[in-house]
Formats: structure tokens, sequence, C-alpha cells
């Protein structure tokens, strides 16, 4: 666990323990963060990760990995993973969260900017959906966020020279196409998740594959997510 916050383990107990019994999740967060003395990032560890037992489990019961859907469209919830992705690469605190999920803690999602880093993120993205033989894809951005349009450019651009078959396009609300996609989505998007019956953690897939890229763990590792 890191030293940064060596009570976790402890406060995301008491969390999934008033959630389980109805707590208002944000009544509960402050509760359980002015007990441990926690700082911001602790108590977004905390929410992005933690969460009542029976919603860890409906999440996880709908989550798949990519190998295991072969030929099935599958839609990218684009800002999403490449955040998390960035965070990764940055080596930002990332939370192995109670429903299967990786996600960061939402550090730059406001400050999101398009960058080399953003090339770099989407090659990684590209070379392991073709690895995968995955698709046919369709990668949703989120227009009001800025250069969403060349976003989609370069995504066509570089799954492209995979030999991925995809369509990307900046939209106004992403979330409603994902909804009701016609296949699986890829996002740790609580309200996506909770909306879709076959979901993929695309970008979790991906930073399982890199060590150096450290998880924490604001319970006890399932089986398979060590490392």
């Amino acid at each position: 666990m890191n030293q940064r916050w060596p009570n976790l383990p402890e406060a995301a107990a008491d969390f999934r323990f008033l959630l389980a019994r109805g707590y208002p999740r944000r009544a509960a967060l402050g509760l359980v963060g002015n007990r441990y003395g926690l700082d911001e990032i602790g108590r977004r560890l905390l929410h992005r990760g933690v969460f009542a037992p029976e919603v860890a489990a409906a999440r996880r019961a709908k989550l798949r990995l990519l190998r295991e859907l072969p030929g099935l469209p599958l839609g990218l919830d684009g800002h999403n993973v490449l955040i998390t992705l960035e965070c990764a690469a940055r080596h930002l605190p990332l939370v192995a969260a109670d429903d299967g999920f990786i996600r960061d803690v939402g550090e730059i999602s406001r400050a999101f900017r398009v960058s080399d880093a953003t090339d770099r993120v989407l090659t990684l993205v590209a070379d392991y959906l073709a690895g995968q033989a995955a698709g046919p894809l369709e990668v949703f951005y989120d227009a009001p966020l800025s250069l969403s349009g060349e976003l989609a450019g370069r995504t066509r651009e570089i799954f492209a020279s995979r030999h991925l078959a995809v369509q990307a396009a900046a939209v106004p609300v992403p979330e409603r196409l994902l909804s009701g996609f016609p296949g699986a989505i890829a996002t740790s998007d609580t309200a996506l998740i909770d909306a879709h019956a076959t979901v993929v953690d695309l970008a979790g897939e991906i930073i399982r594959r890199h060590p150096a890229w450290q998880l924490i763990y604001p319970g006890e590792p399932g089986p398979g997510e060590e490392g």
C-alpha cells in the first residue's frame, strides 16, 4: 500500500460498510475521510474505488476481457480510456476498484489537452486492440472538450495504420450513443457500466500489462488482479 495513505484499507472498509447499509455516498465519504484524516486524493481513491458489495458484484458480472469477445462491435468511451492511460503513463495514482475496473483519480480530466503524450497512448491502445483482433470499433469523443475533432482524426489515422476497422467522431453526448451501443463498450464510467450489459475495461487491461504502473487497492486484490 502506498505510504501516503497507510490507513486507506481501514477507511475503505468503513466506507464500504456504510454504503452497504444505505448511507448517502457523499455523507459517508465525508465522515470516513474526516475520521482518517485523508487528503483530497485519498478521498478520491475511496470515491472512485469503493462501492457497496452488491453494486460491485453487479458490475463485475458485466465485465468481460476483450479476448472473450472476438468480432463483437466495440464502442470506446474515448476520453475516458485515454485519460486513464495518460494518468498511468505519468505515474499518477490509479485505483483498482471493488467493481473490477481501474480508474484514475481525476487529476487531469478537466485539464486534458491533446499532446504528444496522447499520440503515444493512442498507439498503445491501437497495438493492444490489433493484438486482440478487436472490432469493428467505434470511438466516441466528447465534442465540447478541446480539439476533440482533431483527436478523432488522429484516432482514425493511428488505428488504420494497425489495420483496424474504426470509426471515430466527436459527438455532443457520447454517453447517449454508448449506453445503447449494439455490442460491448469500453469504459470505466460507472453510469455507463450500470446502463450497459457488456463492458470491457480496455484501459485497465493495458495497465495490468505494465507492472511499473502501480495500482492502489483500497481493499484486497481480487483473483488475477495482483500486480
